[in-house]
């Protein structure tokens, strides 16, 4: 069910709030709003509110759509305002063009728009975050012991930065689930609240001893530490969200202060503790376990495609599943091959993407913040600014990403590279493929920089819409 004020309060916001209407009616379909500086509202921010389906400009009004709830959002808004509600207006044409729109909201297209969103609008205002986390560990990278040498790993400046970069990334639950409850209307505090279920010292404790644990008898997986992950808080969060509004819809108002929380937490810790966060990981074994199989039976060809898909397993945690019989072999042979491999190219393709994105951009903030997330993924090793901060925002990066990966991918299972040792996920990456033969090394770095310029090169040119570049 629509939460009908909090997309009142999230429409008035992001329109300039009371300061800047003048007057606002509407019509079957439609919020039509008299706004005394229509370039304050931006139309993308606007159509990403949860229950916006369009914005539309013309006849001096801002025009959003809503759908058949628009009069409980006009009502709200004018409560919000301080307006005195009108009689809705008529508009054959504007409501035969959101009746369209409308049906076609639950198409599958449609689905994977609003569950691309949702991700998104959960990562995206933690941008300048993980940019200063990234950029932290490459201040590290660059001045630490692994390249200049100007301090060592045991001094107070290194372990600075490096806790720095922990607070960013080792939290992210945290965070996500604030994000996640904003964008379904909730409290952003109980989301918040659920990551912190999920990352409990004691809770925590039980994936590193494999202590058996209960969820009111239902047998909870302790077996994964949820620390640095965000799919997990936004499955959980969204069905926290639907317990909470069905509560509330029910819930005496002298009662739902207390009470609509309380039971919203009780009744959907079972299902988060014991299905919706391990979830993934679930999923992720059998997934893990076929590709595996796939990219030692085929390959040059699996090696490509593994590394095409590797940063959507890294953002489902899945490659954990991946990466633990391969790395129990590297130890036991010294020698990483096929699929071992693959991640390296993923990662210099998200420097491509990151370098493309830098190159085509016209907007000055963004471009500076593609930089950022250039820097902080090339000398730091850390991708998400660029994942989450270009891709999730631009989901046809997500392509120009899986191109230039498999690209870089293929050539070095043609080539026959293998990793000798463990190395950074920075530009120093391309070290692990040292210690054998002088072509290993070069085939292994040919295959990086492949992967780095055709992403860039594809980023640049099948990146970003008309639309996009225009913002």
């Amino acid at each position: 069910m629509a939460n009908n004020k909090q997309i009142a309060q999230n429409i008035l916001a992001a329109v300039g709030g009371t300061a800047n209407l003048k007057d606002a009616t509407h019509c079957m379909t439609r919020l039509r709003l008299y706004l005394k500086d229509d370039s304050i509202p931006k139309d993308d921010q606007v159509k990403s509110i949860d229950g916006v389906l369009a914005v539309v400009r013309g006849g001096q009004q801002y025009q959003v759509v809503i759908g058949p709830n628009v009069p409980k959002v006009y009502e709200e808004l004018c409560k919000l305002a301080g307006l005195t509600a009108s009689a809705a207006v008529q508009d054959a044409a504007a409501e035969s063009a959101d009746a369209k729109l409308i049906h076609q909201k639950l198409t599958p297209k449609q689905v994977g728009k609003n569950i691309m969103g949702y991700m998104a609008g959960c990562m995206t205002p933690m941008i300048p975050v993980l940019i200063v986390g990234g950029l932290c560990r490459a201040l590290n990278a660059v001045f630490g012991p692994d390249l200049l040498g100007l301090y060592g790993a045991e001094s107070d400046l290194y372990i600075l930065f490096d806790f720095l970069y922990d607070a960013a990334f080792y939290f992210l639950p945290i965070l996500a689930g604030v994000n996640a409850a904003k964008q379904l209307g909730i409290s952003p505090m109980l989301g918040g609240y659920v990551g912190c279920i999920l990352m409990a010292p004691d809770f925590a404790a039980f994936a590193t001893n494999g202590q058996p644990f209960t969820v009111f008898g239902i047998p909870c997986n302790t077996s994964t530490n949820y620390a640095q992950t965000v799919l997990p808080i936004m499955l959980s969060v969204f069905f926290l969200s639907l317990v909470y509004k069905l509560i509330k819809k029910y819930m005496p108002d002298m009662l739902t202060t207390v009470f609509t929380p309380f039971l919203t937490v009780l009744i959907s810790t079972p299902f988060i503790l014991c299905l919706l966060a391990p979830l993934g990981t679930i999923i992720g074994n059998a997934i893990s376990g076929g590709l595996a199989w796939f990219g030692n039976a085929t390959g040059f060809f699996g090696v490509g495609i593994i590394a095409a898909l590797w940063e959507f397993l890294v953002l489902s945690g899945m490659h954990l599943a991946l990466l633990m019989p391969m790395m129990a072999s590297f130890f036991e042979t010294g020698v990483g091959s096929g699929p071992m491999i693959s991640g390296t190219f993923a990662t210099w393709a998200c420097f491509g993407v990151a370098l493309g994105a830098v190159l085509r951009l016209k907007n000055k903030q963004e471009k500076g913040a593609s930089m950022a997330a250039f820097v902080s993924g090339i000398v730091g090793g850390i991708t998400e600014p660029t994942l989450y901060g270009i891709c999730f925002r631009y989901t046809k990066c997500f392509v120009s990403l899986m191109i230039g990966a498999f690209v870089g991918g293929a050539y070095a299972g043609l080539m026959g590279v293998c990793n000798y040792a463990m190395t950074t996920s920075n530009f120093l990456s391309v070290l692990s493929f040292s210690g054998n033969t002088t072509a290993n090394l070069v085939n292994g770095t040919i295959g990086a920089v492949l992967s780095l310029v055709v992403s860039a090169v594809a980023t640049y040119f099948i990146g970003f819409s008309k639309n996009e570049l225009n913002d």
